[in-house]
Order: structure tokens, then C-alpha cells, then sequence
């Protein structure tokens, strides 16, 4: 049974985007990786993020819980698997007992499967697809400015193309595809 590697990266949403960004900055030394007026990525090590900010005052501007906390903070946490081929055989485990991601997407820098607990907490489980130093410069890309959400993909198709012994290099390659809509604050698109 494949576990992750390591522990990867915690997404915050959050109505203090600033505050928040300038906070992390200062508390962990972290350096801002990407910054847009949604998302902004943060790191503080050799990973090509750490932490990342949802700002819900822009994805959800006219919520009349502006001020509450049920949707303010830990959006995900977020497992690196060592492989594609872990990550895969992890999600066809969890498939086989029912329990299924409510998002699958490549990133560009990783292809990730989203999960939720029974209580509703969300994780990602991924693999990455570059180096750290190719990650950092891919989020410099107009690309990836253009879409920092990423191309939803078919877990099923690409575990089938696994087990037929495509490449791993070839499958972690980011596919054309339309923009991914990002989940809302609830895991749920």
C-alpha cells in the first residue's frame, strides 16, 4: 500500500488576503512564489509552495456571511505521493471502497486528487510533475497566470493508460484542456 512522502502544503481561505500574506511573510520568513488579487502562493523552503490563499472576497464577494468564519480558513490540506503510480494505485484503493475525489486536476506542477472527510475537511493527494525550480518558473508563465486553477483530467483514463505502460513523464505532461472552475469554499464546484 502506497502512503505519501511527505506533507506538502496548506491552502487558507481566507477574507484577509493581505493581512494573511503579509502575516506568513513575516512569521515563517516566506517568500510569495505567485501573486494575483485570488491566489498567491507562498514558500519558506525548497518546495514551490507551503502555504496558498483563496481570497473569498474575491471569489465570493457578495456572501452575506462576509464576516463569518465558516468559510475562512483551512481550505485543504495537501500529501505528496513519491509517484504517479502510487498515486494512482491510491486512488484505485479508495475508488474500490466507495470513496471517490470531488476534484481531479492538473496543475500544471502536480496532478492532484481532492478529497473530502465525513466531516466535509478536504485534502489533496498528489504527485508532482517537474522540479521545485521548474515549478517556481511555470508560475511565472503567462500560463499559468491565465490559469492558476488548472485542466480537470480523467483519473480513470489516465490510470488506464498507467497500467498499459505509457510513460510517466509522458502522463504527467499538462494536457490541453479547458480552464478547471475552482471549487467553491465547500469543495464542491
Amino acid at each position: 500500500m502506497a502512503t505519501p512522502s511527505k506533507f506538502a502544503h496548506v491552502v487558507y481561505s481566507t477574507r484577509r488576503f493581505e493581512e494573511m500574506i503579509d502575516w506568513y511573510q513575516k512569521v515563517f520568513e516566506a517568500k510569495v512564489v505567485y501573486q494575483n488579487p485570488v491566489f498567491a502562493f507562498l514558500t519558506y523552503d525548497d518546495e514551490h509552495h507551503r502555504f496558498a490563499f483563496a481570497n473569498l472576497s474575491v471569489l465570493s464577494p457578495d456572501s452575506v456571511e462576509a464576516r463569518a468564519r465558516d468559510k475562512a480558513g483551512v481550505n485543504h490540506v495537501a500529501y505528496t505521493y513519491a509517484n504517479l503510480g502510487d498515486l494512482l494505485g491510491t486512488y484505485d484503493r479508495l475508488k474500490q471502497m466507495g470513496v471517490t475525489p470531488y476534484w481531479r486536476i492538473h496543475h500544471g506542477m502536480t496532478v492532484s486528487f481532492y478529497y473530502q472527510d465525513p466531516d466535509g475537511n478536504r485534502m489533496e493527494f498528489q504527485v508532482d510533475t517537474c522540479s521545485v525550480e521548474e515549478a517556481n518558473a511555470y508560475m511565472q508563465t503567462d500560463a499559468f497566470a491565465a490559469n492558476p486553477a488548472g485542466v480537470e483530467i480523467d483519473p480513470e483514463a489516465l490510470l488506464a493508460q498507467y497500467r498499459s505502460g505509457v510513460p510517466e513523464q509522458q502522463l504527467l505532461a499538462m494536457p490541453q484542456g479547458p480552464i478547471s472552475p475552482i471549487p467553491d469554499a465547500h469543495g464542491m464546484s
